[in-house]
């Protein structure tokens, strides 16, 4: 028993969840840290295997008191899964079903702790997929990518995790159990508390089941690599790609340090230049070389050093496999990296890429960007030696101009990881005061004593 909860609360939760109720040391460590590097104890773990055990741990916490933070597989960068105010960590990996496949309704129904990775190998017989595909998919839960909704590259054609989630069942803080949604893709019943609870960190509800919109795996598809002298030039030709009519299924974007990094780490046989476009469609074979010729007019342009189709699969993957290594690579370079997500509408990525370089001037510091051009949303890695007091300061003052740039532009926060703890205090320069008392306001109605997720997402 750890001494920081109460007895009572220990004895019941021992007695309901038996080897899943760990309150040793070294799994109060494990399950208190994220991909964040962030770390907290919590006072104890829990593993419930039903729905029925986790009302029963939401209810017996809010007698006592007691905060609950739930986990996927802690592949959250920005803190979402740490249990900074103590508490019990819930962790889903014994809820990892997938109850059923309705391939002719184009749905699936999962427990949270389901990989991604998993599912979209059940699926693939089926020739069906669920579209979110982050970096992360081999060892990221379906729970954990509907609580920050996850996106991934293809995302630019066929959207995040809350445009391909159907229904949701969740225990609210209260331990009441909800249903919202349904099987059918199209609903206008009632309020849509279904994509309310997508992306809300876990801060309104614990899922325990998901429904999500499945969609037929594309016959065929084909990539292009198009490298350009600087960024500015790569940038303008993502507004131009995404201008015309035909929809790429992934638009990603590479600065010099990410191709170098993608080299010289990765493996890809990348020439040098300022930036780099991996741009993929997909479709039927009848039709896929005209959109491939359509995308390919339009990535040509100012600046354009070679614009060359990947010959086969193994190339294509190749280049792919080096772009998912870009984010942990980046430590080759720096120690320490604050890596935010931030999105501005796609005809301002040229001015983002811009202030970018001119904040990694004016703080003296590497500053990398990649991601997901087509959407408008760029990671934008701060890197700095955390041993060097002077560099992390900058990186901490840069921080904040890079949120002011991006709003400034008409972006946004984050994209697909999240607020967390990382982005929280940042809140307020995003949204209005009276925008943020609603938000509050929902939390208190599904979370009426605060014990969900504490200290995440809103500012106090």
């Amino acid at each position: 028993m750890n001494p920081s909860l109460p007895a009572s609360l220990d004895a019941a939760l021992g007695e309901l969840l038996g080897d899943g109720w760990l309150t040793d040391a070294d799994a109060r460590r494990r399950y208190g840290e994220d991909n964040s590097r962030r770390f907290a104890l919590a006072d104890a773990v829990a593993l419930p295997r039903t729905r029925e055990q986790v009302q029963a741990i939401v209810r017996a916490c809010r007698e006592h008191g007691v905060p609950i933070v739930a986990r996927g597989s802690g592949t959250s960068s920005t803190g979402a899964a740490i249990p900074y105010s103590g508490g019990v960590a819930v962790s889903f990996e014994r809820m990892n079903r997938i109850l059923r496949i309705e391939a002719g309704d184009r749905y699936a129904v999962v427990e949270p702790g389901v990989l991604n990775g998993e599912l979209q190998a059940a699926l693939a017989p089926h020739g069906l997929f669920w579209a979110p595909d982050p970096a992360s998919a081999d060892v990221s839960t379906i729970g954990g990518n509907l609580a920050c909704n996850a996106g991934g590259p293809h995302a630019v054609k066929y959207g995040t995790s809350r445009d391909n989630v159907l229904g949701l069942q969740a225990v609210t803080g209260t331990g009441d159990l909800i249903a919202c949604g349904s099987v059918t893709t199209k609903d206008a019943t009632g309020y849509d508390l279904t994509h309310l609870l997508v992306g809300s960190e876990g801060t309104l509800g614990l899922i325990v089941e998901a429904t999500l919109r499945l969609l037929p795996r594309p016959p065929r598809r084909a990539s292009l690599r198009a490298l350009y002298h600087d960024v500015t030039q790569a940038a303008a030709a993502v507004s131009r790609v995404m201008a015309q009519p035909v929809a790429p299924a992934m638009l990603e974007f590479m600065d010099r340090a990410c191709i170098r990094l993608a080299r010289e780490v990765g493996g890809a046989d990348i020439p040098d230049a300022g930036a780099l476009l991996m741009i993929e469609v997909d479709g039927e074979q009848e039709t896929l070389p005209h959109a491939l010729e359509a995308v390919a007019a339009a990535a040509a342009g100012d600046g354009l050093i070679a614009l060359d189709e990947a010959p086969d699969e193994i190339a294509r993957e190749r280049l792919w496999a080096a772009r998912k290594s870009l984010s942990p690579a980046l430590r080759t370079i720096a120690d320490g990296k604050i890596n935010e997500d931030v999105v501005v509408p796609v005809s301002r990525i040229p001015d983002l890429v811009g202030g970018v370089e001119r904040l990694a001037v004016e703080f003296d510091l590497p500053i990398v960007a990649f991601g997901h051009a087509g959407n408008g949303n760029l990671h934008v890695n701060i890197l700095y030696d955390p041993q060097d007091p002077a560099q992390t300061a900058r990186a901490r003052a840069a921080l904040p101009r890079l949120f002011e740039l991006t709003l400034s532009l008409g972006g946004t926060l984050s994209g697909e990881h999240g607020i967390g703890v990382a982005k929280r205090d940042f809140m307020p320069q995003a949204f209005s005061p009276a925008t943020l008392a609603a938000m509050h306001a929902i939390k208190r109605a599904l979370d009426p004593d605060g014990i969900l997720n504490p200290g995440k997402v809103l500012p106090p």
